[in-house]
């Protein structure tokens, strides 16, 4: 027995030492990093990833040198003008859902986060990276009842290895119409002219509302001509194919055109088909390109709070809210059964391919929602208990914080930031030398064999990206082949533009606790 008490005591004194050992490693090496956390150059550097997206003709101040004209005859066969936009990711095709998507989340950044985003410097470079995309829509849209929704071909472009600048694959372009109709992509393209009208409105009130005036014959066309676009467009079915159906986009939709207009119809539109289309009914976990019922309905669930939800219609608006509630509670890990994965590290964990886009969306959503029950004195109901306000910051917080090296790695996910990032991008264009370097045609199967293979690192630094991230053990392979934790996508960043200026601007002033950031509760 007293062997066994002495056996004991040395095990207490052996986890004590451990203990010791894992708070000085914390306190030498954890807290100098939140120290070194730099926001404004996190916003700086996300902004700038946009202009190494850039389709079409560069313009003189573009930063992302590297970088030249690409994508000049696009829509020339159909007799149409489809010259600039943006490439979704590491590839040459130009997929209008998710880059509508990354317009929408990108002006709703703005929106949110303006004056921060302004006191940083960088609210040209954020109003410009809008109006890429913007004006693209515009050309893309030439008819009331046609939209263009896709550029190149997914499978011929996914054979070549080939900068933008040398592009040999096909450029077909796609789009909709009434008798192919697509009320996802309309529906999402209108949501996103729609919120970016919000924002041109004092500085460029003729464009404001041009683009309101596409928004809501976008609309028009994608309700009264119903149908996925993916059904009509077969060569986006393998890559952004529409899973969630075309409903959470034309709800989505009408309530950007509601805070763009303040016209009563768009409002009683998201309020009359709420329970039909979904939109009260669906309680998600997840929010992307693809299912827009999270954000609809903490958009929604705001309404109130602004003093614009009429009496007869705080029931669905109450209903709105408490499905948004439970995707933040869902992030949380405050729902009785359905919450979202963790890794070890604390990471919100989806799916494998790409995680990072709902790790971005998700904070994005909780931060916003933090900041609306902040404003009017409110706690979250969820199913376990309720949450405040701090609490869901300092968690979104943890989120950036782990995507910019607070994490087992201590690596950042954003590329270009930090000592240690992904230095292998997929990416066609960061992965080759660049065409201001060598302009020297690269083939097709050249680019394979000469580039996509090699173990050195991208000769130009994708800077800003947002890379698909680690696995559901925090665990990471910088290689190009691994495309599913290397690639990057428009939409992962662009949520991030609004994260990192709110979190600049409350370093100014915060008054949340730093031991908040390391918030993980599993």
């Amino acid at each position: 027995m007293e062997a066994l008490k002495n056996q004991c005591k040395a095990s207490r004194k052996i986890w004590f030492l451990q203990q010791w050992i894992s708070l000085a490693f914390t306190f030498a090496f954890v807290i100098p990093l939140i120290q070194s956390l730099d926001y404004s150059e996190a916003l700086s550097k996300s902004l700038l990833y946009f202009e190494a997206q850039r389709s079409g003709r560069l313009p003189y101040n573009q930063r992302a040198i590297w970088r030249h004209h690409s994508g000049l005859t696009d829509g020339l066969d159909q007799g149409v003008d489809l010259v600039g936009g943006y490439y979704d990711a590491g590839d040459n095709v130009k997929f209008q859902l998710p880059m509508a998507f990354t317009i929408t989340m990108l002006s709703w950044s703005v929106i949110e986060y303006g004056e921060d985003i302004a006191a940083a410097g960088e609210y040209k470079y954020a109003l410009e990276a809008i109006k890429w995309g913007t004006d693209y829509f515009v050309k893309a849209h030439t008819h009331p009842h046609v939209l263009w929704v896709q550029v190149g071909e997914g499978d011929t472009d996914h054979y070549c290895w080939q900068r933008p600048e040398d592009m040999t694959t096909s450029r077909r372009a796609y789009k909709i119409d009434e008798a192919h109709p697509g009320s996802d992509v309309a529906g999402e393209t209108a949501a996103a002219l729609a919120a970016a009208s919000i924002l041109f409105r004092r500085t460029n009130p003729h464009y404001s509302h041009l683009l309101l005036v596409h928004a809501e014959q976008l609309f028009e066309f994608g309700d009264k001509f119903r149908g996925k676009y993916d059904a009509s467009v077969g060569a986006a079915k393998g890559y952004y194919p529409s899973l969630s159906g075309y409903k959470d986009e034309l709800l989505w939709a009408a309530m950007w055109l509601y805070k763009a207009t303040d016209k009563s119809y768009y409002l009683t539109y998201a309020l009359q088909n709420a329970q039909s289309f979904g939109g009260t009914t669906w309680a998600i976990s997840e929010f992307s390109w693809d299912i827009k019922y999270a954000g609809l309905q903490l958009l929604a669930s705001k309404l109130p709070g602004q003093g614009k939800g009429e009496k007869e219609h705080n029931k669905i608006l109450q209903e709105y809210r408490s499905k948004a509630e439970h995707y933040v509670c869902a992030c949380m890990n405050q729902n009785n059964k359905t919450n979202v994965h963790r890794t070890p590290g604390g990471l919100l964990y989806i799916r494998q391919w790409n995680n990072m886009q709902y790790v971005s969306n998700a904070a994005f959503l909780l931060m916003v929602y933090s900041d609306h029950l902040r404003e009017t004195n409110q706690m979250a109901r969820c199913e376990r208990r309720l949450v405040g306000p701090e609490e869901i910051f300092a968690f979104a917080k943890s989120q950036v914080d782990y995507i910019l090296g607070l994490n087992p790695r201590g690596m950042s996910y954003l590329v270009g930031y930090g000592p240690k990032y992904p230095r292998r991008v997929h990416h066609r264009g960061a992965s080759v030398d660049s065409y201001k370097k060598r302009k020297s045609f690269i083939s097709c199967t050249q680019g394979y064999d000469n580039w996509f293979g090699r173990k050195n690192p991208n000769p130009n630094t994708l800077i800003g990206a947002l890379v698909g991230g680690p696995d559901n053990k925090d665990r990471f392979n910088d290689h190009r082949r691994n495309y599913m934790q290397t690639e990057a996508c428009t939409y992962n960043t662009a949520p991030l533009v609004g994260l990192f200026a709110k979190l600049h601007g409350l370093e100014r002033g915060t008054d949340i606790e730093d031991s908040q950031l390391f918030y993980a509760r599993k």
